[in-house]
């Protein structure tokens, strides 16, 4: 549609789109927010609203939403993997001359948003940016909502993809035209909400300056950013925040460098085998390690928890420096306890500091605000009773107390939801405030004494002060007093029996009742405009408040996960040895079943218990026992005190895990594919202080192939040149067992079971040793199959194990139960559960040949023949 054919609104409305063409443009007019042309033919199907026309003669399809509503329909917008551009007007339409002036105050996308319906409390929402070079990946990432911004550099593109899947970006920003070929590209392409920015965004000079001025510094020697790729990632992410904001918010905290090599790597395996986060059943956080140890009382601690339980630490002295703080925690008992309670009614006053700092705060945000600094006091209190380094660093917090007051000089303390409804400033704050609240309130009141008042003064009894909507208030005197009224009333209106009139004094209260609410809430916006903006010079102080608050609230939810389960504190260190004395898995220990939970102990090091060999049945509980090793592990060194009655841990780089099967059939791979490459992922980057967790390699393929390579792989680990990493490999290649007797530092181990009347009993119990038996069929009748199955497949399996063959040197499995000799009609059938072998080899057995002739050996011989086959 040409520009000469549409109306002035609609104009402005094409200038906006045409500046944010890939966003869905929200068109603030009144109290509602429109879309139209292919933006409403969109939006209308992912928010399931009706579709109309502005214009049925033009045909221009809109379709909108009340502005009062925007949070839940810009929410389901952005969930939906859409950008956002709100253009609001931005003056008041009863004063505007012509059309209203409109402009585009932001623009929201699945990763940079402060709607509170597309974030989870609980956990960060992150936006990535990659600078990517032949050599290193640049990677930032921030969070527009806590103002939290973090950056690294990668030299491995594998190691990169993987930080990116641990971080859970809701988007991804990378160079415009980045190379397909570069192999980040192809990791991230399908797995990531991708945003390409352009050349001037990415520009090095830009990012350069972009930091200098967000941060008001000449050199970027004082944040670490000393090579290029991280200046361009911090740099991305501030110009594309400037690029969608109208201004760039105050609360985007410095730059920190951050170093892999500092924290334990948990790739995408590890963290879905080991249930970290979500489990594997339904994907849900039912039965995962967070739902476990989560009893943090704040937003701000369960956003903290979930970063260290993602980040295990490397460093021996920080991890221990948390065991103690947990530790004294644990000791305090009713000092814990009341902390807890304080920190429960604490809000989450870091995403309050991004809310005042991005100018969407509600006065009951800085109420909330006000109540939770309030309690920091008594917490601090608390904290003093509360022996260690961390506590005392905790406890010298900033109280913010200065918040908390001018917050209560301001605001009344139970305001309204939003700012339309007005009374949200304390009376006696503002004197023309209280003036204009006063007439709205006593407005009749005062009518009335000006009325009695004037009566008096002029002795007309029967004078009247009234209004109406065209003149206004005034005074009403009837003709027989025309000549009592006074000089300073002004002639107004001649009726037929009497005369209006009005006065400076009634005109002057007119104006103040008629204009009273619109003039309180002009008062009332300035003020509290004036407060937040007061507020945004203390948000850094805010924000160390808020990381102490949280870092107590993860210590406290340590020291009550360990004291409600039972933990010890773990002994880290940084020799090789991992011993645990009766380990539990600590989520299926939780599990109400009817069997208690077993205990197990293990002994990892490289010198003499390298590769632990675990046979025995399916069920038996060999994958709960390695995953419970490998949580343990994190827990200990994220400075959790951890399920077992002693544990030494030696500090882990990174754990492995090649665990479950899958086929990604998308992506060309069978299950035997993806078991492999997860295998090479291990044999190329595992180190002398990785922890590897093996899980039926080689079952995918034949059974001779896979125990070949189950075998290779063994002792490939066992000797590999680089670092031996401490291995748990557990398997139905009971063959497998046999490699210790060539490798000295592989141990076997076995589950024990009991058999009784056909059955098993799995006793959980973890000894040396292997086992001889799978118990397949045992484990295949626990699960419901068919007694017919379960009676064949015993005697399949019999005859495997007596490696049976026919007489043409046939496995017996092979002939069909029907198969008659070729050439013979009425040929014997050979019953592929017959004991035609056992008679022929008993017969062997008994023929007497040093007192047989060589002629009843040859009638013998086809006498056999004629009745064996």
């Amino acid at each position: 549609m040409g520009d000469d054919v549409l109306t002035p609104m609609m104009r402005q409305y094409t200038e906006s789109k045409a500046r944010h063409p890939d966003a869905i443009l929200l068109f603030r007019m009144g109290d509602f927010y429109e879309m139209f042309f292919d933006d409403a033919k969109k939006a209308a199907r992912l928010l399931d609203i009706a579709l109309t026309s502005r214009d049925k003669e033009k045909s221009v399809p809109m379709c909108g939403f009340p502005h009062h509503a925007a949070s839940g329909y810009i929410s389901k917008l952005l969930a939906a993997g859409e950008r956002v551009a709100v253009c609001d007007q931005m003056e008041d339409p009863r004063k505007a001359k012509g059309i209203v002036k409109r402009e585009v105050t932001r623009v929201l996308t699945p990763g940079l948003t402060d709607e509170p319906g597309s974030m989870r409390s609980d956990e960060n929402h992150f936006l990535a940016a990659i600078a990517p070079t032949t050599k290193q990946i640049g990677l930032a990432i921030f969070d527009l909502s806590t103002g939290i911004l973090m950056v690294t550099a990668v030299n491995d593109p594998n190691l990169a993809y993987q930080e990116l899947v641990r971080i859970n970006p809701k988007e991804i920003l990378v160079p415009d035209g980045m190379n397909s070929d570069h192999p980040l590209s192809n990791l991230i392409k399908d797995q990531f909400y991708l945003h390409e920015i352009e050349d001037g965004i990415t520009d090095s000079q830009a990012c350069s300056n972009v930091i200098k001025d967000q941060y008001g510094v000449q050199s970027l020697d004082g944040f670490g950013l000393s090579e290029t790729v991280l200046i361009v990632a911090v740099g991305s992410i501030l110009n594309y925040v400037k690029q969608s904001r109208s201004e760039t918010p105050a609360h985007i905290q410095e730059p920190r460098v951050y170093h892999l090599g500092n924290f334990m790597t948990l790739d995408q395996s590890a963290i879905k085998n080991l249930e970290i986060f979500r489990n594997l059943k339904d994907g849900t956080v039912s039965g995962s390690l967070i739902e476990l140890i989560d009893k943090t009382r704040t937003p701000m601690g369960a956003r903290l928890l979930k970063q260290w339980v993602s980040y295990p630490l490397m460093d021996v002295a920080e991890i221990r420096r948390r065991g103690e703080a947990v530790e004294a925690m644990l000791n305090s008992g009713i000092s814990r306890a009341e902390i807890r309670d304080v920190l429960a009614k604490i809000s989450d006053i870091e995403r309050i500091a991004g809310k005042i700092s991005l100018r969407n705060a509600l006065p009951r945000d800085l109420v909330q605000l006000r109540l939770s600094i309030e309690r920091i006091p008594h917490l601090l209190q608390l904290l003093a009773d509360i022996d260690s380094e961390m506590c005392a660093e905790i406890a010298g917090m900033d109280d913010l107390s200065y918040v908390a007051l001018a917050i209560a000089a301001v605001l009344v303390d139970n305001p309204p939801p939003g700012m339309k409804e007005g009374g949200i400033i304390k009376p006696g704050y503002n004197i023309e405030l209280d003036e204009l609240r006063d007439v709205k309130l006593h407005g009749k009141e005062w009518i009335a004494g000006i009325e009695e008042r004037e009566r008096r003064t002029t002795g007309i009894q029967n004078l009247k002060v009234g209004y109406n909507k065209v003149f206004g208030y005034y005074i009403e005197i009837t003709r027989s007093h025309l000549h009592k009224a006074p000089i300073d009333y002004v002639r107004k209106q001649t009726l037929v029996n009497a005369e209006r009139y009005i006065t400076e004094e009634l005109k002057d209260y007119e104006f103040k009742v008629l204009n009273a609410q619109d003039r309180i809430l002009q008062i009332e916006n300035e003020i509290f405009e004036l407060l937040r903006t007061k507020l945004i010079e203390v948000i850094p102080r805010i924000q160390q408040t808020a990381s102490a608050i949280a870092i107590l609230d993860v210590l406290s939810s340590f020291a009550e996960t360990a004291a409600k389960n039972g933990y010890v504190r773990p002994d880290v260190n940084t020799f090789d040895e991992i011993h645990i004395q009766e380990g539990r898995h600590p989520v299926v220990e939780t599990f109400n079943t009817l069997e208690s939970y077993v205990p197990n102990d293990i002994k990892l090091n490289r010198s003499s218990d390298q590769i632990l060999v675990i046979t025995g049945p399916n069920m038996a509980g060999k994958s709960t026992y390695m995953r419970q090793v490998a949580l343990i592990v994190i827990m200990a060194q994220m400075g959790s005190f951890v399920s077992a009655s002693k544990a030494v841990i030696g500090i882990v780089d990174r754990i492995f895990t090649r665990i479950g099967a899958a086929d990604y059939l998308a992506f060309g791979q069978s299950t035997f594919m993806v078991e492999m490459n997860e295998t090479a992922e291990i044999l190329h980057n595992s180190t002398e202080k990785s922890l590897v967790l093996l899980d039926e390699v080689g079952r995918g393929t034949s059974t001779f192939d896979g125990l070949s390579i189950a075998w290779a792989v063994t002792e490939y680990l066992h000797d590999k040149i680089d670092g031996t990493p401490r291995t748990m490999f557990a398997t139905h290649y009971h063959e497998l067992t046999d490699i210790s007797l060539i490798k000295e530092r592989v141990k076997n181990y076995t589950i024990a079971v009991r058999e009784w009347k056909d059955k098993i009993i799995f006793l959980r119990k973890i000894i040396p040793g292997g086992a001889n038996r799978s118990y397949g069929i045992q484990v295949a009748k626990l699960a419901g199959i068919p007694e017919a199955v379960i009676s064949r497949a015993k005697q399949i399996l019999e005859n495997l194990e007596k490696e049976e063959i026919d007489p043409k040197g046939r496995p017996k499995l092979s002939k069909s139960r029907g198969e008659k000799k070729a050439g013979s009609r009425n040929a014997l059938q050979i019953d592929l559960f017959g004991r035609i072998g056992d008679d022929l080899f008993k017969e062997l057995s008994d023929f007497d040949i040093d007192n047989s002739t060589p002629v009843e050996a040859l009638k013998k011989i086809e006498e056999w023949r004629k009745k064996y086959c």
